[in-house]
């Protein structure tokens, strides 16, 4: 099956600063993929050349199969935009610039699709009210129905729910979730690591221009978690057994509140060194009430990523996933 958006060693660059760099990504049909990065990092940049609103400086993108280009009808009208900054018509109700949006894109039925997108993000009754006037949560909502009328084959969206109440992000990830078991396919950049993590089959995740790492979101945090913490609660204080858990291979570091252990492993020797910390504590003489591992949040990860790191997820690596520069 041919992927919806190909980008091959993408480049723009604005006289001798380089926004986005030899980008190689592929998004493949009925995925949602999570596309992060700091501010500045490229990523509105390699959406804007990918909607052929900016020419690369060199490399390709092709989206569903074809050129990038703002020109191209056919294509254009399988793509639903969701920008960060919306722009809305000051004379026009929403329920109208719905109704706009319908003829432009020949929607059948255009009446009946935008009385159920006003019903389906809670809108129906500001209908005949000015878009211009809705509040910023309201407006955003107004663009994803826009986005959605025409039936899009795939959704691009840029920061789309970050003027959300929680209501509201439960409302578009719901819509989002919708749309991928229909087939269609979702390319989301945005801050929300936590919106993400929870959508994203897989990720990739730019800095300084480049595409550091392309890969699933358990690869990402396997990669970017040196450590995994473990949290047991004992029924007596460890004192007795410190020392002893202190020494064991693949502990990184240790943490005692009254009853409660909170270890540091090393993730690469996971299930070894809880078998280890579990025998020390019995053989001690403790009894284990709880015990629970804790996994680095897409967020951790993603707020993990340093210079330092970058060097690490972009050096050959075997196993399973993508890593390209």
């Amino acid at each position: 099956m041919s992927a919806v958006i190909q980008t091959r060693r993408l480049t723009k660059s604005f006289a001798d600063f380089n926004a986005v760099k030899d980008v190689t990504l592929t998004v493949e049909p009925g995925e949602i993929y999570g596309f992060l990065g700091p501010n500045g990092a490229g990523k509105t940049t390699t959406i804007m050349m990918l909607l052929g609103l900016l020419p690369p400086t060199r490399g390709e993108a092709r989206v569903f199969k074809r050129p990038a280009d703002v020109r191209d009808f056919d294509t254009r009208r399988r793509i639903g935009v969701v920008g960060e900054q919306q722009a809305f018509y000051d004379d026009m109700s929403a329920r109208e610039y719905l109704r706009f949006f319908g003829r432009l894109y020949r929607v059948a039925d255009a009446e009946t699709r935008t009385a159920q997108l006003l019903e389906r993000f809670n809108l129906s009754p500001a209908a005949d009210a000015r878009a211009s006037d809705f509040s910023r949560g309201m407006k955003q909502k107004l663009g994803f129905a826009r986005a959605l009328l025409h039936d899009p084959d795939l959704l691009i969206l840029d920061e789309p729910v970050s003027a959300l109440d929680p209501r509201g992000v439960v409302e578009i990830r719901e819509a989002l979730l919708e749309e991928t078991r229909r087939g269609k396919t979702v390319f989301i950049s945005s801050h929300l690591l936590t919106e993400v993590e929870q959508l994203a089959q897989r990720i990739g995740i730019m800095n300084k221009g480049q595409l550091i790492v392309e890969d699933s979101l358990d690869n990402v945090k396997r990669q970017l978690q040196p450590e995994v913490r473990l949290r047991i609660e004992l029924t007596a204080p460890p004192a007795p057994m410190l020392p002893r858990l202190e020494e064991l291979p693949g502990v990184a570091s240790l943490e005692v509140a009254e009853t409660r252990l909170s270890l540091s492993l090393k993730a690469t020797d996971l299930a070894a060194a809880k078998a280890r910390v579990s025998r020390a504590i019995v053989e001690a003489g403790g009894v284990i009430i709880d015990m629970q591992t804790e996994e680095m949040s897409l967020e951790e990860a993603f707020v993990a990523i340093t210079d330092q790191n970058v060097a690490q997820l972009t050096a050959p690596r075997g196993g399973g996933g993508d890593t390209r520069t």
